[in-house]
């Protein structure tokens, strides 16, 4: 209980400093996993199809708990506000664990629009959509890390009472509108490239 107190208390007087440490350790682990730093078993193609359709579902999971979190916050309800938002930090960590586990341990896809499709008529446009809006969901997605994390650490540190007068109102807004954005192209692209349209494989594991 003293060391949680400890780490508690050294946090909340530097929280500038603990987002960025915990953001530059985050970033250092994606970007070890696709340089083959960080070793991930490799999956099967099943098994990184089961990997999409699990990261969708959470994604949309986490999408809802933080709509209702912003929800429960403009009526003043902290606790459920609270309880909404961990609630989809958690999941974000656990999507963040499979896409990266999916990416390294797996294959990539290329999107790909085949004549009789919806709109193949339209297949560059299409395509151009399907990878702007991903480009979009990626660069957000790394963006918001240290908005997220930022928000997450004072909320921890801070009782309700305090936090009015911390960053966390304004910095938590920021996260929700970068998340949702990225996390509704996630769930978008998602359908685009599984189940509206089709991939190939791109690259195996190894």
């Amino acid at each position: 209980m003293a060391i949680t107190d400890t780490v508690r208390r050294r946090t909340r007087t530097r929280p500038r400093v603990v987002t960025a440490a915990l953001s530059v350790v985050g970033y250092a682990v994606v970007i070890g996993s696709f340089a083959g730093l960080v070793p991930f078993p490799e999956l099967g193609r099943g098994t990184v199809l089961l990997f999409a359709d699990l990261i969708a579902v959470i994604n949309a999971a986490a999408l809802t708990a933080l709509l209702a979190g912003w929800w429960f916050i403009r009526r003043g309800d902290v606790r459920k506000h609270r309880g909404s938002m961990l609630t989809s930090f958690s999941l974000i960590v656990l999507f963040l664990v499979l896409y990266v586990w999916k990416q390294a341990g797996g294959f990539t896809k290329e999107f790909v629009v085949s004549e009789g499709q919806f709109l193949a008529g339209f297949a560059t446009l299409i395509t151009d959509a399907y990878w702007g809006m991903l480009a979009i969901h990626v660069l957000l997605s790394i963006v918001a890390v240290p908005v997220v994390l930022h928000a997450v650490v004072l909320g921890l540190t801070h009782s309700p009472s305090e936090l009015g007068d911390t960053a966390h109102p304004r910095v938590g807004r920021a996260a929700v509108i970068a998340w949702s954005v990225s996390l509704a192209l996630g769930i978008v692209t998602y359908l685009m490239l599984n189940h509206v349209y089709g991939w190939e494989a791109l690259r195996l594991a190894g």
